[in-house]
């Protein structure tokens, strides 16, 4: 039987796209201040896609070379039930991974039945080990509530378990160290991501606390470091390892170095909305279509289009970059 050839999603720079990030919910129980106004308004409950919703759509792109799934919010512990999505995605022909991205406020009681239900990666948004610091930044109180959930992931077997910190300057450089030997302490794998123009407060470059200060920082007050053996080119982190084999450090900098020209990845909103960059200008609306019976061929149609007219990429350090309308609890971390 000759089976069908599937062209993989690529667009016109010729990078090929098998990573999706699926926002199940904009809600948030946190209020960083570098993602989200300490105010806002949450979209209605029927306005977000359903689970049902949610896995056609990936039936639809899993065909399309969409292998990799990452779930995110606002906080997408929030979304009721949420190891019944991991499971129903878990069983989509084609899906090799789904990952997920929390604060780890609601994590403890739910790491066990997320790993049972097919989950094994996971990121734990921690910026300061410090509370006075945590409450800063957050705009709410919940720090002892993170760490639980963190040992609670290490005792339902995920490996690793990574932590995400945004480095800040003026604001969070002096929490580098603490956090990396925190890591290292634990079997952790730590990640510092570059301050980017995606909260809700004007963007000031000042503030960005690059990754060669962070990696001079680990290395004079940690251990020396080296790149990764197994480092993958296509993902957003550069990996490095500590020499004494005691760890792994992660860096995001999507302002120094930026990685667009290897970016694999498309993202779903929580209300249905297709993009094709984190910074995208534009997006296209699928959840009418998703709810009105539209065939999968023309759902995939649009999404290869969009795709395929993905720009060369977010342009920060240029006088051409506009700050997206949508912050990032709206877009999906």
């Amino acid at each position: 039987m000759n089976l069908p050839v599937i062209k993989p999603l690529i667009d016109t720079f010729g990078r090929v796209h098998n990573n999706l990030r699926i926002s199940v919910t904009d809600r948030c129980n946190l209020r960083c201040t570098y993602c989200m106004p300490e105010e806002v308004v949450f979209m209605d409950k029927h306005e977000l896609l359903s689970f049902e919703e949610i896995t056609r759509f990936v039936e639809i792109v899993a065909p399309l070379g969409i292998d990799k799934i990452r779930l995110t919010g606002g906080e997408p512990l929030m979304r009721r039930n949420l190891p019944q999505l991991v499971s129903m995605l878990c069983k989509v022909p084609g899906i090799k991974d789904v990952g997920l991205t929390t604060n780890g406020i609601l994590l403890a009681p739910l790491a066990q039945s997320l790993f049972d239900a097919g989950l094994r990666r996971i990121n734990i948004s921690l910026d300061t080990l410090d509370p006075a610091r945590f409450r800063q930044l957050t705009r709410r109180d919940g720090l002892d509530k993170v760490l639980d959930g963190i040992h609670a992931a290490k005792k339902a077997r995920f490996h690793p378990v990574k932590i995400n910190a945004v480095a800040i300057r003026g604001i969070t450089e002096h929490e580098v160290v603490p956090l990396a030997r925190f890591a290292r302490e634990f079997g952790l794998e730590m990640r510092f991501i570059e301050y980017m123009p995606i909260g809700a407060d004007h963007w000031e470059r000042d503030k960005v606390y690059f990754a060669h200060e962070i990696l001079e920082q680990i290395e004079q007050s940690v251990g020396p470091l080296v790149p990764a053996s197994d480092y993958d080119a296509k993902a957003p982190a550069q990996d490095f390892e500590y020499v004494d084999g005691g760890g792994r450090v992660g860096i995001i900098a999507s302002v120094s170095r930026p990685f667009c020209m290897s970016c694999n990845r498309v993202r779903l909103t929580a209300d249905g909305k297709l993009r094709n960059c984190l910074f995208a200008l534009n997006e296209i609306d699928l959840k009418p279509l998703l709810r009105g019976g539209v065939s999968a061929a023309e759902i995939a149609n649009l999404v290869r289009g969009s795709v395929w007219e993905k720009w060369e990429g977010h342009e920060i350090n240029t006088a051409r970059f506009v700050k997206p309308q949508r912050t990032m609890h709206t877009i999906g971390g």
